[in-house]
């Protein structure tokens, strides 16, 4: 029988600094993408870090790609509660161009974010040598547009086009942004403790203690209860939701956990 071993590969952060974590530096969730060459982590304090593999590597190693602030601490103050800034989950959408997408959720509220490369460029020449100017404080209309023309050929030569320059733009820097692109709320009465991207790339599933809704990823004010286990009588209540997921590959198909059994709803 043969024996597999496991071995350490990669460590994030400082282990021998734990008395400087705070709450917030806590990781509550970690998620590959479909590729495996990103790797997505999420805290308590709301953020979301993004590590890329390192393909100079050998061996199987990420290195920081991107981080930013996903959610924020809220009050609700029709019911009189605070909701945590904590990532409880994160799911990949598949890769369909050069941008990433990903949908991060706390306790209420799911959001859609793209991560991309952005290219700031600066301009690398002036619009006209230093040798030559162009007349200032003059508004073009059609009074004074034969005075600004001929203003503006005193100076320029216009004989040569080699005198006329173009703004050129260079590339300056290159940078990775996230943008939130969806918000996804006022869905769940409880905590949110799932989220699942169905294998179409159109639909998710999201789920707390007692109920389950499916969404469109473009449509972000409306969804659909799917799966309601809220008895009449709470003091009836025998069991609670704690996880749904979506078939890897039949779009039609999901399974959802509670508190007592597991099941899976084909419509």
């Amino acid at each position: 029988m043969d024996e597999h071993s496991w071995k350490f590969s990669q460590c994030f952060g400082d282990k021998g600094d734990i008395e400087n974590i705070t709450e917030a530096d806590i990781i509550s969730t970690v998620e590959f993408d479909h590729t495996g060459d990103f790797l997505a982590t999420g805290d308590r304090g709301g953020r979301v870090v993004l590590f890329e593999r390192n393909e100079n590597k050998k061996n199987c190693e990420y290195r920081f790609y991107t981080e930013f602030q996903s959610h924020d601490a809220e009050f609700d103050y029709l019911k009189s509660l605070e909701i945590e800034e904590k990532i409880n989950k994160i799911k990949w959408l598949k890769r369909s161009n050069q941008s990433n997408f990903l949908l991060s959720t706390n306790d209420k509220t799911i959001k859609l974010w793209k991560v991309f490369e952005k290219q700031i460029k600066i301009v690398a020449e002036n619009n006209l040598s230093d040798a030559t100017s162009t007349p200032t404080n003059v508004s073009f209309n059609n009074n004074n547009s034969s005075a600004l023309i001929n203003s503006f050929s005193s100076n320029v030569n216009l004989s040569s086009i080699s005198n006329l320059k173009l703004p050129r733009l260079t590339i300056h820097d290159t940078i990775t942004a996230a943008q939130p692109k969806k918000i996804f709320a006022n869905a769940h009465a409880y905590h949110i403790n799932s989220i699942s991207v169905n294998s179409d790339q159109e639909t998710f599933i999201s789920s707390d203690d007692l109920r389950i809704n499916l969404w469109n990823l473009g449509i972000a004010d409306q969804s659909f209860n799917i799966v309601d286990i809220k008895p009449v009588n709470m003091e009836e209540l025998t069991e609670v939701i704690t996880s749904a997921e979506f078939h890897p590959i039949d779009c039609n198909l999901f399974m959802y956990s509670s508190s007592k059994v597991y099941g899976s709803i084909k419509p």
